[in-house]
């Protein structure tokens, strides 16, 4: 992929989505789309599965619109992680559409405990991961008639990463953005969040991060 990202991007150092021609801003929203789907019969065969001539690089919303079009969409499963305020709820609330299902611990918070966002009665903690772990286990075994499922997180350790794309089938996306950008944000947001907290949990992630 990263070789096929190479060789399609133009003299002004951008990939063209070969669906709607704009250029794909964010290398994370980059994903390779095979024109002759894989199936069972033939994932297995290079000229189909291997071949660039069959693999179109699209954003995320036009490969969704394109499965959309064809009457048939997969069930995908996307880990969404990077630091916090890096953009990873901006980034799904882009290319989220109706019928998927979005695991966002902030939303389980927010949603069990009636407070505002980012108020965390400290009661409510095994409540709140016990929620999570039951919607993760409904998508490990894929229950429910939802679509794309988005699993939102900060994951810094790659052997977490690992685990949980191992276990649900997931694809990771990261959601790149450096320690200077987060902390920027959030020291212009007024959502209720305490910037001193949140710096602190900035830095931890970075500290912590594993590629």
């Amino acid at each position: 992929m990263a070789v096929l990202k190479m060789q399609r991007t133009n003299a002004r150092g951008e990939i063209i989505c070969e669906y709607c021609g704009k250029p794909i801003t964010k290398k994370y929203d980059c994903i390779g789309h095979h024109k002759i789907e894989l199936t069972e019969q033939n994932v297995n065969d290079a000229s189909i599965a291997l071949n660039p001539d069959n693999i179109a690089l699209l954003h995320h919303v036009c490969h969704n619109r394109i499965h959309n079009k064809l009457g048939y969409k997969p069930r995908n499963v996307y880990l969404i992680y990077g630091a916090p305020c890096s953009g990873k709820n901006t980034y799904v609330s882009e290319i989220a559409e109706r019928g998927d299902l979005i695991i966002d611990m902030d939303n389980i918070w927010q949603c069990i405990s009636g407070q505002q966002r980012y108020i965390k009665p400290p009661c409510l903690n095994d409540i709140a991961f016990s929620v999570r772990d039951t919607l993760l286990e409904g998508v490990k075994y894929r229950r429910g008639r939802w679509l794309n499922c988005y699993i939102i997180g900060g994951y810094p350790l790659i052997s977490e990463r690992e685990r949980i794309c191992k276990e649900l089938g997931a694809r990771p996306i990261f959601i790149e953005a450096t320690e200077e950008e987060c902390l920027s944000r959030i020291e212009v947001c007024n959502d209720g969040r305490n910037i001193n907290d949140w710096k602190t949990f900035i830095k931890k992630w970075f500290e912590n991060f594993s590629a």
